[in-house]
């Protein structure tokens, strides 16, 4: 693929980290590199034909699965995507929807985040969707206005999807956002009634999608998404040596999605917090 042609591209991918901190009862804290595909959904299979290390729908070095999002039934992700902004009552002109995810790795995948950036036929950010995967198989958005052109982007969402089993559901979220442009960053603080229980982010810098890149990111990320599942299982370890409760599993939303608001803009820090 040409330079000129990837720099006509709405895709990208994005290199950098992703850091958590819980507070409360016992402090812990990690950080590790990460990359993410940004995925423009009208142009993922022109760029499974121009790369050969990329496809949709089938094995590859790199590839993406329909059936990895939403309903998980293969179908389109527009018009999962389009269902999900009218029954939340977001008014959406059927511009540009790009994706950012970790893409299947010699064909496995887990994200325990993925969001949907929904743009107006203008160009502006309409809304977001946050696409949270559970190690349990589960999967709930959270979907929110974008309310302004402010940077960073401030949202909130009371927490309803059963993440970890060392938190309870009784939690709201916090989300700040800086969109992917030459970097997007996402920063998720919860908190209880005793207020910030964790701080979450993740960021990173944009490149060009090439067959070059993705074979450097295979070297310098190796195996990235079976890494991801196996930190989860043992950050969970270390806080059951810190006696941290595990909480039951609560039964699932009875509603794929949950309604989240626009914030008033504060500040044009960066999102990690």
């Amino acid at each position: 693929m040409s330079l000129n042609s990837a720099m006509s591209l709405n895709s990208a991918l994005y290199v950098g980290r992703v850091w958590h901190h819980r507070f409360r009862p016992k402090q812990h804290t990690f950080s590790y590199g990460v990359f993410w595909m940004l995925l423009d959904l009208d142009e993922i299979d022109g760029l499974a034909a121009r790369l050969r290390l990329f496809s949709r729908n089938r094995f590859n070095l790199y590839s993406f699965g329909d059936a990895d999002y939403g309903d998980r039934s293969g179908r389109p992700l527009r018009a999962q995507v389009e269902e999900t902004l009218a029954s939340a009552g977001i008014a959406f002109d059927h511009g540009a929807i790009r994706l950012l995810t970790m893409p299947r790795i010699l064909g496995y995948a887990f994200n325990p985040i993925s969001t949907y950036f929904c743009y107006g036929r203008d160009g502006s950010l309409h809304a977001t969707i946050y696409e949270v995967h559970n190690t349990f198989g589960e999967i709930h958005s959270y979907v929110a206005p974008a309310g302004s052109d402010a940077v960073p982007l401030r949202q909130s969402a009371r927490k309803a999807f059963h993440v970890s089993p060392f938190m309870e559901l009784s939690m709201r979220y916090a989300f700040k956002v800086e969109p992917p442009e030459r970097r997007v960053a996402l920063a998720i603080d919860g908190y209880d009634d005793d207020g910030r229980l964790i701080a979450t982010s993740l960021s990173g810098a944009r490149r060009d999608i090439s067959d070059a890149t993705l074979l450097r990111l295979l070297a310098s990320h190796p195996l990235l998404t079976l890494k991801v599942t196996a930190a989860i299982h043992w950050h969970a370890l270390r806080l059951l040596m810190k006696r941290v409760r595990w909480q039951p599993h609560p039964e699932p939303p009875d509603t794929p999605i949950s309604l989240g608001t626009a914030l008033p803009h504060h500040s044009r820090g960066s999102a990690r917090s």
